[in-house]
């Protein structure tokens, strides 16, 4: 039976409370005045049930979808303004022992060559990483014991955090590797990790198990209830992601919710974020093997929809995707994106296609990334204040509903664009955004902030940095 308390995977995301959604969803589709009412609850900013936003998710009034997408467009200004938080993966190892058969680095393709950074080669990769102006990265790494052992992945965190390099300096490490224990959940905590980030692939069940046939990855109830663990372990951020492509995208997107609703329920503190990648070409995975795949205006749905369910949680798109699909999604939703990103280990010092997760489809460089965004009047931002102010989690969230995280966010946004303005930018770039920066100060609410905000952006000039609300 559906429990979204349970502390057990299937009685949270439970099969039956989803195909009984989507016959809910399918049977008022046309129903305007259910979606009239669910629409109406959305404005007021606290969310959906994975029911309500399943009805909407099938909606088939075009007047309400544009409803929707006006909605979730509003929605996004209203707690993240113009703001887009950059980042880039950094790949430590595509080792594995999993046979994850979307994945290139299954266990059983003898096509792709193996490597592990060492600490000196990360920290030239995390050096190459800082003279593009990064300061957040997402750790990424296979599953494999003997070459992967925690161990090395503390270790590497240590190493990364060490690395200042004439200003740069990356301020916090996200991680995205396999389900683990508590303990171990516990040291990545002291080790000083930001988000930890687990993506489930796909929430059905029997697709899960025939998609993971093999290695530690293939246990179901284990993978899904690794964010409770994390939890468990002091780990307040978490982030949530399926792979769309793998099922129907109806029944992720369901899926995907409850587990938001479960973390609520338990802990008081859903996802921190939320990714939203669809499977694409890579070494040994051909996608058109997956009979899944989403149109761009479905994916464009799938994003308005997350974003007026759980209104408080970042949305993240990656370099997957195109530059035209991710100027619509910034519209819809989307806060987080990643810049001048490699997949492949040791990419961003040697790229070597051959060692990539998956194909590219955004190759321009940071640089044009962040001019790109200015230039649609985005703030790019290189803040991780939050984590180091102990802004995470419940706190983080009571800050987000209560709309006061805007006191702090657009001020330490505009002063981390200044730094990067200044060490990294192009003179084209440079222009942009300083132009960008004084326009935006009018947008400062308290005269105080606003005052401190112009002194320290002086101090900034004069060589200063790392300024923080």
């Amino acid at each position: 039976m559906y429990n979204p308390r349970s502390p057990k995977a299937e009685e949270f995301i439970d099969h039956q409370e989803i195909l009984d959604t989507l016959a809910y969803a399918d049977a008022n589709c046309g129903n305007a005045a259910l979606i009239d009412a669910i629409l109406d609850k959305a404005e007021q900013r606290k969310g959906l049930t994975h029911r309500e936003a399943s009805v909407l998710l099938a909606c088939r009034l075009e007047d309400r979808n544009q409803r929707l997408y006006a909605l979730a467009k509003q929605i996004k200004a209203d707690f993240y303004g113009d703001r887009i938080v950059m980042f880039a993966p950094l790949y430590l190892s595509n080792y594995c022992v999993n046979g994850c058969l979307y994945c290139p680095y299954h266990k059983k393709n003898t096509h792709i060559p193996r490597k592990k950074l060492t600490q000196e080669e990360i920290r030239q990769e995390v050096i190459a990483l800082q003279d593009m102006g990064h300061k957040r990265l997402a750790l990424e790494a296979g599953e494999d014991p003997v070459n992967n052992p925690l161990e090395y992945i503390l270790e590497s965190i240590q190493t990364i955090y060490s690395i200042h390099h004439k200003n740069g300096a990356i301020r916090r490490v996200n991680v995205n590797i396999a389900a683990t224990t508590v303990e171990n959940y516990r040291r990545l905590k002291e080790a000083g990790i930001g988000t930890y980030i687990l993506f489930q692939e796909t929430y059905h069940k029997e697709s899960y198990e025939k998609l993971h046939p093999t290695g530690p990855k293939s246990n179901y109830a284990y993978h899904t209830e690794a964010h409770d663990r994390a939890m468990e372990a002091g780990i307040d951020d978490v982030g949530l992601g399926v792979l769309f492509g793998l099922e129907l995208y109806r029944y992720e997107f369901a899926g995907l919710l409850m587990h938001a609703e479960h973390l609520e329920a338990v802990y008081g503190v859903g996802p921190h974020t939320i990714s939203v990648p669809r499977i694409c070409p890579a070494e040994d995975i051909d996608p058109e093997e997956f009979d899944n795949g989403i149109s761009e205006d479905t994916f464009a749905k799938l994003v308005a929809c997350i974003r007026v369910a759980v209104p408080y949680t970042g949305m993240i798109v990656s370099t997957r995707e195109s530059p035209a699909v991710r100027e619509r999604l910034l519209e819809l939703g989307v806060s987080q994106l990643s810049g001048g990103s490699r997949t492949s280990v040791g990419g961003y010092t040697q790229p070597e296609e051959e060692t990539a997760q998956f194909d590219l489809s955004d190759r321009r460089t940071l640089d044009e990334v962040v001019r790109w965004l200015m230039e649609r009047g985005k703030i790019p931002s290189f803040c991780t204040a939050c984590y180091r102010e102990g802004r995470t989690g419940d706190r983080f969230m009571a800050l987000c509903k209560s709309g006061q995280i805007n006191n702090c966010c657009l001020p330490n946004a505009l002063m981390t664009l200044k730094e990067y303005l200044l060490d990294y930018a192009s003179e084209e770039t440079r222009t942009v955004g300083e132009a960008l920066i004084a326009a935006q100060l009018s947008n400062i609410p308290r005269e105080k902030t606003r005052s401190i905000l112009l002194e320290r952006l002086s101090q900034i000039e004069a060589g200063n940095r790392d300024f923080r609300f």
